[in-house]
């Protein structure tokens, strides 16, 4: 089948990105002569080209009404099938054309657990909103005003949109979000045994001072936040 949307992330070593991965359990998946990672809902192309950056890979096969609705916030960048653009966030869009590698994930859950999108921290609210709208994506949950938003396309690739100030702790433009609840802490304990170091553990939520919410960020500078809620 064709993926509709991936998460590129870069690497300094293709190698030691791909340990990072398996380290958390995700399942290599082939297509393109390309390395992808997927934990069975999100799918995770590793890119050693040194121009690379960690952004969102979208897939279709007409973006002319969507170039012309974005104009106002960015200028397109012509790459070899697609363009580049830029969110209010300041993360990097793939815009590709035609359909997305064809290949069969049949992956699992990583040790992760439970994917909720792709998670933005942007200075103006109805910029960023306005931003993702025109590229089809449409509110799920919150709203603008009230600091925090989710979109999705038709495709049910999701993000969320948080405003300045709202979360008090490292933030990393983009990071993959995962929401376990209260088996968060047995997922802590799962990566810790893994040996994948954690950028930051997040007790300012527990009234006992236990790390309930970490941060962790691969090779390439891709955040993921494992969070209980």
């Amino acid at each position: 089948m064709s993926t509709t949307s991936i998460i590129q992330t870069p690497t300094p070593s293709l190698e030691t990105s791909k340990a990072y991965y398996q380290k958390l359990g995700f399942t290599e998946i082939h297509a393109d002569q390309s390395v992808f990672f997927s934990d069975e809902k999100v799918v995770v192309e590793i890119n050693p080209e040194r121009f690379a950056r960690p952004g969102i890979k979208l897939f279709s096969s007409d973006w002319k009404t969507s170039l012309q609705s974005i104009e106002g916030f960015c200028k397109p960048h012509s790459i070899d099938g697609g363009h580049i653009v830029s969110d209010p966030s300041g993360t990097w869009i793939y815009l590709m054309d035609g359909d997305g590698p064809d290949f069969k994930n049949d992956a699992e859950s990583s040790i992760l657990g439970n994917y909720m999108g792709v998670s933005l921290e942007v200075v103006d609210m109805k910029a960023g909103h306005s931003f993702w709208a025109a590229l089809g994506f449409e509110i799920t949950m919150g709203s603008a005003e009230q600091g925090w938003v989710a979109m999705q396309n038709k495709n049910g690739t999701g993000i969320s949109l948080m405003k300045p100030m709202s979360c008090p702790h490292l933030f990393y433009n983009p990071s993959l979000t995962y929401f376990n609840g209260k088996s968060n802490l047995e997922v802590i304990a799962k990566i810790r045994e893994s040996g994948v170091l954690f950028v930051e553990e997040i007790t300012q939520f527990n009234a006992e001072g236990v790390a309930d919410n970490v941060i962790l960020r691969d090779p390439g500078g891709l955040g993921f936040f494992v969070f209980s809620d």
